[in-house]
């Protein structure tokens, strides 16, 4: 078995390229299959846009992690609190916004290590509760958050394009 290295070191403006890059592979990697080509070319253009990344990288209540197998770049994690929140759900409320990773690195343990990354940093900004939400149609992505403990407790309009789409918002109790 060969070992495998992991770093997760959080972005800065230099990494912005890389961040919309990494950004449209992955997302489009991972939704294009169950979305028309025009919803698709529009949340992309619309999400990752260069001054949309800016903004999010200027904002302190956000934060974005790229994560790295054996120095190569798997995917990126973003946080959010207080009004970065896409949910108001509180101060005592810790949001991850995106978990994303490469398609050739996924079901590696990279997502467990994005998410250990957000409890690290709810718990040291004691938080109470980490929060997101998941497409209802991302059955992968629902079963592992129900893996780890997450528990759906509502839901919120997400659009992709023209198409208005549902996710689950679940959380989780911080311990």
């Amino acid at each position: 078995m060969i070992q495998k290295s992991i770093a997760i070191n959080e972005c800065t403006f230099e990494d912005i390229k890389t961040l919309q890059e990494i950004s449209y592979n992955t997302f489009h990697e991972t939704f294009a299959h169950m979305n028309s080509e025009e919803n698709m070319k529009a949340y992309l253009e619309k999400a990752f846009n260069t001054r949309r990344l800016e903004e999010e990288l200027s904002n302190p209540s956000s934060t974005f992690y790229f994560i790295y197998c054996n120095e190569e770049l798997a995917g990126y994690l973003k946080i959010n609190v207080n009004e970065a929140q896409t949910e108001d759900m509180g101060e005592e409320a810790l949001e991850i916004e995106r978990i994303y990773i490469r398609e050739e690195f996924q079901k590696k343990g990279l997502g467990n290590h994005l998410l250990n990354k957000g409890l690290e940093v709810a718990k040291d900004r004691n938080k109470k509760k980490i929060w997101l939400g998941v497409w209802e149609d991302n059955v992968g992505a629902i079963h592992f958050y129900n893996k780890v403990g997450f528990v759906k407790v509502g839901t919120h309009s997400f659009y992709m394009g023209d198409e208005k789409q549902t996710d689950f918002i679940m959380i989780k109790t911080i311990e």
